[in-house]
């Protein structure tokens, strides 16, 4: 899982926001498959008694308008001056309800999307249904039209897209690549991006370009800011791509997305080039290095280190014909710096 990210050379001034406490134990050195093993061991939760219900009181905090603190902000919503209420930006919080002109719950990833679906959802449900960090206001018929389509490339307000695809808006889309983004990192695979998105991925990684474009081309406002910090205190973990949404590019690769906390001034990216063939692969697999592996350690998907190999060659090939199909990722340590690729065995 290579990338080369745009380190910044920065003139002038520039203001940055203080980490967050939440993350001191988070290994912020790590890049790539490490890191988002990293944090998704931090935002998991082993148990909550968080509930649907919880949800439909909190998003009066999380999602109130900074203009007027009697309203919330409808997601996909971009206009409260042409009488029509399914184009509301805002809604009076006490207008909730499956009515005209009220505001209902939308699961940005759709509950069918996922695998398996995450089921029916009423006040009572616990567990990935009721996670708030995937919930917010819609009008109730908006809601209805973007049903469980997937998101797709497109511009100005949210609507239909493609064949059967939505576009979330511009001012929302950089709000639904994060969300996506914490969904697959706090779910893994039964969140893959591609479930609730169509496009390219980026390079090896199983995330859609187009969330990585939209976290670069809408950035955190000071409405989704106000999310992580009332979230923390009652569900217990926070999005990490709303708190720096460079993290993203860490992991994944792709356009360099804002430095909240100024990592890129800090670390050293200088990754260089490892081509695995074939992959995926079934029996023996080639490593062709532009510099010598000191060692490399493969990785099932849930982070299980089962081989490790020390050599000090440029080429080396390794027999993979005992291992069961699936995902896996290999660890190459090469000069003092680490770098992971992905292996598919079948």
């Amino acid at each position: 899982m290579k990338f080369y990210p745009l380190l910044l050379c920065l003139l002038g001034a520039t203001s940055l926001f203080a980490q967050q406490p939440y993350y001191n134990d988070v290994d912020l050195s790590l890049t790539g498959q490490e890191l988002y093993l990293e944090l998704q061991q931090k935002i998991s939760i082993a148990s909550s008694t968080y509930n649907y219900g919880d949800v439909r009181d909190d998003v009066k905090i999380t999602d109130e308008n900074p203009s007027n603190p009697n309203d919330v902000l409808l997601v996909y919503g971009y206009n409260d001056g042409d009488g029509n209420c399914l184009t509301d930006r805002s809604r009076d919080k006490d207008d909730f309800g499956g009515l005209s002109c009220e505001y209902n719950r939308e699961h940005v990833f759709a509950r069918s999307n996922a695998e398996p679906p995450m089921g029916d959802a009423d006040n009572g449900t616990t567990g990935i249904a009721a996670d708030p960090h995937n919930v917010r206001p819609a009008d109730q018929a908006m809601n209805g039209l973007k049903g469980n389509k997937r998101f797709a490339s497109g511009s100005g307000n949210a609507g239909d897209v493609g064949s059967g695809n939505w576009y979330p808006g511009d001012e929302w889309k950089g709000d639904v690549a994060r969300m996506m983004m914490y969904m697959y990192t706090r779910y893994g695979d039964r969140c893959l991006p591609s479930l609730q998105g169509v496009g390219s991925t980026q390079g090896s990684t199983d995330m859609l370009l187009i969330f990585l474009q939209w976290n670069v081309d809408d950035p955190v406002s000071d409405f989704e800011d106000q999310r992580n910090p009332h979230l923390e205190n009652v569900y217990g973990n926070r999005n990490p791509f709303i708190d720096n949404p460079y993290l993203a590019t860490l992991i994944w690769g792709g356009p360099t997305a804002e430095d909240r906390w100024g990592l890129a001034a800090t670390e050293d990216f200088n990754a260089w080039e490892l081509v695995l063939s074939p992959n995926p692969a079934s029996d023996f697999v080639q490593i062709q290095s532009e510099r010598p592996i000191e060692n490399f350690v493969l990785y099932n998907a849930v982070g299980q280190a089962l081989w490790y190999s020390q050599t000090d060659e440029v080429n080396y090939s390794f027999d993979v014909s005992g291992f069961s199909n699936g995902i896996y990722f290999i660890e190459y340590t090469s000069e003092g710096q680490k770098q992971v690729e992905r292996l598919v065995i079948e």
